[in-house]
């Protein structure tokens, strides 16, 4: 059996089911603790989305499964469907720190539809592998027929990892920054 679709490796031949999962990998040149800081903070996901949705969140950094938080949206990025702005709430489905997260979305549509988004860090020489990836095979049922997914293409799952990568940089800059500076001597 093949393995699942990612960016490195080759589509199911048409005999095959359609994936039901997306994934993207990219050597980011930094720890995994410094990654997992922005992908565990609100903020974060807004400021390393490739799909334009994402507008604003607020909460505090998640620290475990169950761990919720606000993310203001504009449907209109993508063009797809006239939702307009709309908010939903980020459900942390997984947690292990500087190693996963992963979390589903609760949103206007009610029971959720049950899909993934998430990350997976990985050490390596150089710094951190780091695979984003979005999963819909538990989607429900009853929406299949009227839903197309991904919703978010693996194009954007590319380049929020460019921009992760970015902003994970600039954060280790700012960090180093003015944050005491001087000698200390007293």
């Amino acid at each position: 059996m093949l393995p699942r679709m990612s960016s490195s490796s080759v589509p199911a031949p048409p005999s095959e089911p359609a994936a039901e999962r997306i994934e993207a990998t990219r050597l980011i040149p930094a720890t995994p603790a410094e990654v997992f800081a922005v992908l565990r903070d609100p903020q974060g996901h807004v400021d390393i989305d490739a799909s334009g949705m994402l507008m604003d969140a607020e909460g505090e950094p998640v620290s475990a499964v169950g761990d919720r938080f606000l993310v203001h949206m504009d449907r209109e990025a993508l063009g797809d469907l006239p939702m307009g702005r709309y908010d939903v709430e980020v459900v942390i489905a997984t947690y292990r720190p500087d190693r996963e997260i992963a979390w589903t979305i609760e949103g206007t549509i009610k029971p959720p539809l049950r899909h993934v988004y998430g990350y997976r860090l990985e050490p390596a020489d150089g710094g951190t592998l780091v695979t984003s990836f979005c999963d819909w095979s538990d989607l429900r049922e009853d929406l299949r027929p009227f839903l197309t997914f991904p919703i978010v293409p693996e194009s954007a799952l590319k380049g929020t990892l460019g921009i992760l990568d970015r902003t994970v940089h600039r954060r280790r800059a700012r960090a180093g920054d003015g944050s005491g500076g001087g000698t200390g001597a007293a």
